[in-house]
């Protein structure tokens, strides 16, 4: 094939998608009931009405279930900013990552209860930092960063967000989510003077 032919990814139908969103309803809520070890294959299917050769249409299994919902979610969140020229000098939607946080503190404790946490810090220091990235690129004054001091920082960045996370989502939440994205936006704009 030649590199000058692009491949248009199709979009999955509507009942692709459909059966798919299901399917991570269903791993979301039994996942708050009981533990990521205890769910079995059946309950999810009961749970979300689906039929059994559907799932393994899409899915080897919970785990693989688990990891492409997750990989979803921060694919499209820590990309969220990117592209929008109304963003402003934001890297991350921290307020809008912290908000839901926030609304799903019980699934929170459910992964970390489960051992599963380390899968979301894992895919979202990835994550973040490619947006982070990204972002760094489309900014002007954050531009000029030379590609590797700039990845290098992006990278930093998404350990950082990930750890303020942490840290709001287990303290008190005294601050906002506003607040939060204000401080770390703050702690980026530092380092990437510094950088």
């Amino acid at each position: 094939m030649s590199g000058n032919v692009r491949v248009r990814q199709r979009k999955p139908d509507r009942r692709v998608r459909r059966t798919r969103d299901m399917l991570g309803a269903a791993l979301m809520a039994l996942i708050q009931e009981k533990p990521f070890d205890a769910i079995t294959v059946q309950e999810l299917l009961d749970r979300a009405g689906v039929g059994r050769s559907t799932f393994y249409a899409y899915f080897r299994d919970k785990n693989d279930l688990f990891i492409s919902d997750l990989d979803e979610f921060l694919e499209r969140i820590s990309a969220a900013l990117s592209g929008h020229s109304d963003a402003g000098n934001r890297v991350a939607p921290v307020r809008e990552l912290f908000a839901h946080v926030a609304e799903s503190r019980q699934l929170y404790v459910a992964l970390v209860t489960s051992g599963r946490i380390h899968d979301f810090m894992d895919l979202g220091r990835a994550h973040f930092a490619r947006g982070i990235e990204q972002r760094l690129i489309e900014l002007r004054h954050a531009g000029a960063l030379p590609p590797a001091r700039r990845t290098a920082v992006a990278h930093a960045l998404a350990g950082a967000l990930l750890s303020l996370m942490v840290w709001w989502i287990e303290g008190s939440q005294t601050l906002s989510a506003d607040a939060m994205d204000e401080l770390f936006h703050g702690i980026v704009w530092s380092a990437v003077a510094a950088a």
